[in-house]
């Protein structure tokens, strides 16, 4: 395979056996509606427990455009697609779900916004099928909380799904962070960025891998890996509880020279109380940012890769341990 390949299409997998078969022929057939057959679909198994790596196997034995990576174990969607960003040879990168929610029939129309300048043209949800009301609403939510607590402005109803030039995805390799949220590093990279609009899909098959409890992960890693605000709101909730106790304090000392305390032990519980969660609040918000220092102060490796797997006449194929 041509070590200056056009096109690399990377896609993170973790347990999606059930839609390889599809997601190989609708992606080759983009690829080669694009770029003829100068193109690399690099699959990353991401410690499955289906056979999504033994069906990797087999694309790769039947298809030399595909570059199969299997982790040692489950690093999580945003370190997977690190890897794959950073084994990849294209000189375009696509970066896609394996789920098919987002097209990849849109990558000619990506390709023809780079070819117009452009160094990433991200696609941007319209609408989104087959997904629940609260998953709707919560989603929104989170973009727009996003937009107003950081500093780099990542596009609103925007994930991962984007076409990026090779100077972007060397930067983004580049960045050292272990907490990893690529569709914000990419817009803190700057370059020129276009939308593509699209309406997403209902999965094909399978089930979703973020639940409620990885997706509050992921909120957490997005707003703490560009903003600082959460520490600040902390500051001015302490500020407001000390105006707040000092108000208190003024008003018991006036009641008791007026002789007019009345005695009670529910307000003053209340107020306790109101304080002590507050602080716990604080605590905790500053918890979060001393620990992903502690994260990155650890500087292990992004991820460890058990076996690559490519056609014979590509060097990676001899390449049996890795580490990003």
């Amino acid at each position: 395979m041509n070590e200056n390949i056009q096109l690399s299409i990377v896609i993170p997998c973790h347990n999606e056996d059930l839609v390889l078969d599809e997601l190989h022929r609708r992606v080759t057939a983009a690829a080669e509606s694009a770029v003829n057959t100068d193109y690399e679909i690099v699959l990353i198994n991401d410690g499955s427990t289906d056979r999504t790596w033994a069906k990797i196997e087999e694309l790769c034995e039947n298809d030399i455009h595909v570059v199969g990576i299997d982790l040692s174990r489950n690093f999580g969607h945003q370190i997977a697609l690190s890897a794959g960003l950073e084994i990849c040879k294209g000189q375009r990168i696509l970066v896609l779900d394996a789920d098919l929610q987002d097209p990849p029939e849109l990558l000619p129309e990506m390709m023809n916004a780079l070819d117009n300048g452009a160094d990433v043209a991200y696609g941007q949800r319209i609408s989104r099928e087959g997904e629940t009301h609260l998953k709707k609403v919560t989603a929104s939510l989170f973009y727009r909380v996003l937009w107003r607590l950081t500093d780099t402005k990542i596009p609103l109803d925007t994930g991962d799904f984007r076409l990026m030039s090779r100077r972007v995805c060397d930067h983004l390799i580049a960045m050292p962070e272990k907490q990893r949220f690529i569709r914000g590093m990419v817009a803190w990279l700057g370059y020129k960025q276009v939308p593509i609009q699209y309406n997403r899909r209902e999965r094909i098959a399978g089930v979703s891998k973020y639940p409620f409890r990885k997706m509050v992960s992921f909120a957490l890693d997005a707003i703490t890996s560009f903003s600082v605000n959460p520490i600040r709101f902390s500051a001015y909730l302490a500020l407001i509880f000390a105006v707040t106790t000092t108000g208190l304090i003024i008003y018991i000392i006036l009641g008791w020279l007026t002789n007019t305390t009345v005695p009670g032990w529910a307000s003053l519980g209340v107020i306790i109380t109101s304080i002590g969660a507050g602080q716990f609040l604080i605590l905790s918000i500053m918890g979060e940012y001393i620990g992903r220092i502690y994260i990155e102060s650890k500087n292990r490796p992004l991820f460890l890769i058990k076996e690559i797997k490519t056609g014979n006449s590509d060097p990676r194929k001899s390449s049996t341990q890795g580490e990003g």
